[in-house]
């Protein structure tokens, strides 16, 4: 085999063949990458043309590795992966909650708690620059695994046993009536009453339409079900009378707009509730700054919420 020297080869040039297989349109591969898709698709033939390889079946509408280049790519994504193992370790060394660190969260629980926590972030580490990301659990799972993200947070236990999470927080679900809604008036409410027909659920996906179907004893059958695009869309439909639905504690901030339309009543049972943590690689040899920086969100738990050790 002839030599091919290394200076050919780029961790960028990898990084996009690895956007192409993850997303499968060198234009999306583009924009993630933050260049141009002529450029990208410059590179790839380039990175082609050394590795003597034909990485990609491509025509205008369809985008896959070829069998060499699923080989290949998977290297690659070692590669990659074994590239940012060497930053995070030398970043262990120099400060580790230091620059910038990429956290990803769950869309159910980002936009209620992440306001309240910034300000005091930024005070506790004034060196760190937080790039977040909102994705449903599934894809911050992938993205850990993958090294695209660093921690996350979500619903635990996570879903992946090359994850390690530290619990920060329990969060109480609450019952969200229509005014006008029978149980809303109940004197005493179980979660044996919830499942009925009109309970509402967010579309498959969100792990909190997982947490809704794993409480209530009974739930409509598939076809049945009224599905939400997002918790926002959840209040809406809440609102109009279309049903009633479980909704975690953050989320009843500052909904004065709807107290003439709703009714929200607590659940007595202990499951009627679920965990928040922080979720990193297990591999991750920052797993104790990590550990430190749950420790923290964990002081700062939000008001009715239970902090979780």
């Amino acid at each position: 085999m002839s030599y091919v020297p290394l200076s050919g080869l780029s961790l960028r040039d990898i990084e996009y063949v690895v956007a192409v297989d993850d997303l499968r349109n060198f234009s999306r591969a583009a924009e993630r990458c933050g260049v141009s898709q002529a450029g990208l698709s410059e590179q790839v033939r380039k990175l082609e043309q050394l590795l003597d390889v034909t990485l990609f079946e491509r025509s205008r509408r369809h985008v896959a590795p070829t069998p060499d280049g699923e080989r290949l790519l998977a290297l690659g994504r070692e590669v990659l992966a074994a590239a940012r193992n060497l930053l995070e370790v030398a970043r262990a060394q120099t400060g580790p909650m230091e620059g910038a660190l990429r956290l990803g969260v769950i869309p159910t629980l980002g936009p209620y708690y992440i306001p309240g926590v910034l300000p005091r972030l930024r005070e506790h580490y004034p060196a760190l620059s937080l790039r977040l990301r909102e994705s449903m659990t599934d894809t911050l799972v992938r993205a850990l695994r993958n090294n695209e993200l660093d921690v996350a947070l979500m619903a635990l236990p996570a879903p992946s046993e090359a994850l390690e999470s530290a619990p920060i927080f329990e969060e109480a679900f609450l019952a969200v009536f229509p005014n006008t809604h029978e149980l809303a008036q109940k004197p005493e409410l179980s979660l044996s009453q919830l499942g009925r027909p009109d309970l509402l659920l967010l579309e498959d996906g969100h792990c909190l339409r997982d947490q809704a179907l794993s409480i209530c004893p009974t739930v409509p059958r598939e076809g049945e079900q009224r599905l939400a695009t997002s918790l926002e869309m959840l209040w809406y439909m809440i609102g109009a009378g279309e049903g009633f639905s479980l909704i975690p504690q953050l989320a009843l901030r500052n909904r004065a707009d709807f107290e003439d339309l709703i009714t929200v009543r607590t659940l007595p049972e202990a499951e009627a509730r679920r965990t928040i943590g922080l979720t990193w690689r297990a591999s991750d040899p920052r797993a104790p700054v990590f550990r430190e920086f749950a420790a923290y969100l964990r002081s700062i738990t939000p008001e009715h919420c239970h902090a979780r050790n």
